[in-house]
């Protein structure tokens, strides 16, 4: 089972890891990694592996191979050196997509937070993200929602990681937001991020470490996407 140490340190741009299975076009699992795989509405991480002898191995994504989420797939970019069971790779992270992603990532999280409606959907981006929420109206004041939003951002709210098992999570069904996107379960436990005393919910992905960190937020256009669903857009102002 690959150890993903994102979900321990979603700092860590550069690790060294080693090769255990080699798939279709050259894709590669490690016995470690700190690249995400897309999942959960936020893509996959990019960059390139590093071979002892130098040769550099453009990364475009990250997968989890026929959805089994324990494992991760490296998938090399068109036309790059082919690795060997075994081989000790040093991976490099896209850090300046990964650190945007983690941002508003977050940041949707505090979205949540000021929309209390159940969400149907999610994508995350570098420049913007959006939340789908069960809401049959849309809220009247947005400028007062936004300023909580980033009033929460500004408080500098720590952002942490905690674990419960399977069973607990279970238990627990009020944590899940989300109507369609499951918790990450499978692997006996189950990891909630917590943002200071303002949100606590199952999540798989990588954040930041505090709220300030995500910088001023500006809730974009509001779209009807069914009779009960509205798309919010979020924008770093």
């Amino acid at each position: 089972m690959t150890d993903f140490v994102f979900r321990s340190d979603s700092y860590a741009r550069s690790l060294s890891a080693t090769v255990t299975a080699i798939g279709d076009n050259g894709a590669f699992e490690l016995d470690r990694t700190n690249f995400y795989a897309t999942s959960g509405g936020q893509p996959g991480d990019t960059g390139k592996a590093i071979t002892t002898d130098g040769q550099i191995i453009a990364l475009s994504g990250a997968i989890h191979p026929d959805g089994d989420k324990t494992r991760i797939l490296h998938l090399p970019a068109e036309g790059q050196p082919p690795v060997s069971l075994g081989d000790v790779l040093t991976l490099d992270l896209d850090w300046d997509r990964r650190y945007a992603l983690m941002r508003m990532h977050t940041a949707l999280h505090l979205l949540s937070v000021v929309f209390p409606f159940p969400v149907t959907g999610g994508s995350i981006g570098e420049d913007k993200g959006r939340l789908d929420f069960d809401m049959t109206e849309v809220p009247p004041d947005l400028a007062a929602l936004e300023t909580a939003l980033n009033a929460m951002v500004s408080a500098d709210h720590p952002v942490t990681g905690e674990w419960i098992t399977d069973a607990e999570m279970a238990a627990k069904p009020d944590l899940i937001k989300t109507m369609k996107v499951k918790p990450p379960m499978g692997q006996g436990r189950v990891r909630l991020i917590r943002i200071g005393d303002v949100d606590l919910q199952p999540c798989g992905g990588t954040h930041v470490a505090r709220t300030g960190e995500i910088g001023p937020l500006r809730i974009g256009k509001i779209e009807k996407k069914g009779r009960e669903n509205r798309r919010v857009s979020l924008h770093f102002a």
